[in-house]
């Protein structure tokens, strides 16, 4: 059983750590966990990690976020995977900061990674884990927002729920996205 995890993000230290990048974070925490290294690739940032008998090959794209799907359809090429077989974690601001969403499907709700992603593979169809970023910005100000860094009273709750989204990323791969829907989908992260 092969998995392709993708971590969505920019590549370069002015993006890093920052609410946009949070996919890149999330699988960097589950590379690192799991005792793996991420090693440029062709198109990606990739590792192979192994869990309880599973194989996920995990990528951080290395193509900006709005060229995301040439990564997505690349590996998922090379690899041979069905579209149940991906998972990709991505910032959402439609969801509050204190929670995250497993889906099998779904829009793209404007996120420009998603865009890419449905155009290269051809369906919205394929599991998305939603790290919630919440929406505390000005009107017009949506890109500066996305953009900066996390502010230091968030930064505990962040930490814990990149942790979290690393429980959701196993679960996915050995007891199935239902599981994992229904053991992470309903938690609130509190301090």
């Amino acid at each position: 059983m092969k998995f392709l995890i993708v971590g969505l993000g920019n590549v370069g230290n002015e993006y890093a750590h920052t609410r946009h990048n949070i996919g890149f974070d999330v699988v960097m925490a589950l590379v690192n966990k799991h005792g793996g290294q991420l090693q440029t690739n062709r198109l990606a940032y990739t590792a192979e990690v192994r869990w309880k008998g599973r194989i996920l090959v995990c990528i951080c794209p290395t193509t900006y976020m709005n060229l995301s799907g040439r990564a997505v359809k690349y590996w998922m090429d090379k690899e041979k995977l069905d579209l149940s077989n991906l998972l990709v974690v991505f910032d959402d601001i439609a969801i509050p900061l204190n929670k995250i969403r497993l889906r099998p499907g779904g829009s793209d709700a404007g996120h420009n990674g998603l865009k890419s992603i449905q155009e290269a593979l051809g369906t919205s169809e394929y599991p998305k884990l939603r790290f919630g970023i919440g929406n505390n910005f000005p009107k017009g100000m949506q890109s500066n927002f996305v953009l900066s860094k996390w502010a230091k009273e968030e930064e505990p709750v962040v930490k814990k729920k990149i942790d979290l989204c690393v429980e959701v990323i196993e679960t996915f791969a050995t007891a199935g996205i239902n599981t994992a829907m229904n053991n992470f989908n309903n938690v609130e992260i509190t301090l």
